[in-house]
């Protein structure tokens, strides 16, 4: 598990080493830099978009996936320039804020189980009434007999299900405990849904601090399942399950489904919204936005350019978007974004 960290956090830190580099010349050491931090679901994508960006505008956007919650507390002391979040912003956080928030849904994704089981059998099915006890300490075999009546093609072990968790607080864990609660009422009494939640006790229920070590702990235990961003399962070829959504059917993650999950969200005027079970037969259950943080009020320049970052993120770093295992955000989102980016001041 060591080494397989290592590598992950060897290539975050390439990647927010190409964001940075560039810093060596006096010229250079001139140009403005932009600090941010928070969720760490978005992070491949936002690596990519910032270095990018930092090259064709000469700027330098430093930015570090430390988890959600660390990013809107970051915020709200006024740490950073910009914030991300999966779990947007609360309104009794938003008023912490002076001057005032605009939240701005600049990508999105879906919520990934991944597993680990032996022979590394594809296309495991988990029933919309067994994944929630999964994650509660209830269902704790992988030849359960629910398990194995969905999945009567695959041979399923006499083995201890692990279940791996997030450590921090995570706005991935907030999306994923808020669709358990939304379809599994035991669920939602005895864990409910929050950035941070309490797990059961159990030597089979472990953590792992942000999207990356929990995939590299999932990766390194043999019988265990986590929830990940769907960009780091394929990153690292990690299997994932499908899922029965509402209308029944076990639908695999990938651009279409969370597509056709996106169509059900509705965002707010302050453009807040989650999808936590969505109607349709070709969703998958588990799709989120995740917001960029901005403070209305702040440097004339700076601001300037967090508009211009945005409209990149909108128009270019929408390209790139279904590559790197993100839904490429709808046109009247889009222009809800556009709209709300000018109160970036």
């Amino acid at each position: 598990m060591t080494s397989f960290r290592a590598s992950v956090t060897a290539t975050a830190a390439l990647a927010v080493g190409l964001i940075l580099a560039g810093v060596s010349s006096p010229a250079q050491a001139q140009e403005m830099r932009l600090i941010g931090s928070g969720a760490s679901f978005p992070f491949p994508i936002y690596s990519a978009w910032f270095k990018q960006f930092s090259k064709d505008n000469k700027v330098i956007v430093d930015y570090q996936a430390k988890g959600s919650g660390a990013g809107i507390q970051d915020f709200v002391n006024k740490t950073v320039d910009f914030a991300a979040s999966d779990a947007a912003m609360t309104d009794a956080e938003i008023a912490k804020v002076d001057g005032g928030v605009v939240l701005i849904p600049i990508t999105a994704g879906e919520i990934v189980l991944a597993y680990n089981l032996p022979g590394n059998p594809p296309n495991l099915k988990l029933p919309r009434d067994v994944y929630p006890k999964i994650f509660a300490g209830k269902i704790t075999k992988w030849n359960d007999p629910k398990i194995v009546a969905a999945n009567p093609d695959l041979k399923l072990p006499d083995l201890p299900i692990t279940v791996v968790r997030r450590s921090d607080s995570s706005g991935t864990t907030f999306v994923f405990t808020k669709h358990l609660s939304a379809i599994d009422a035991d669920f939602a009494k005895a864990i409910g849904s929050g950035t941070t939640v309490e797990w059961p006790k159990s030597d089979k229920i472990v953590g792992a601090p942000k999207n990356d070590g929990v995939t590299a702990t999932v990766k390194q235990t043999p019988g265990a399942i986590g929830y990940i961003e769907y960009g780091y399962a394929k990153l690292t070829k990690t299997n994932a399950a499908l899922l029965q959504n509402k209308a029944g059917r076990y639908v695999a993650p990938s651009d279409k489904s969370g597509a056709a999950t996106l169509a059900a969200a509705k965002l707010g005027p302050d453009l807040r919204g989650w999808i936590e079970d969505p109607e349709g037969a070709e969703s998958y259950p588990i799709a989120t936005f995740t917001w960029l943080l901005f403070y209305k009020k702040q440097d004339p320049k700076k601001a300037e350019v967090l508009r211009n970052l945005v409209e990149y993120a909108v128009t270019k770093g929408q390209t790139i978007a279904d590559s790197m295992g993100y839904i490429p955000l709808p046109a009247p989102v889009i222009e809800k974004i556009r709209a709300a980016a000018k109160d970036i001041q």
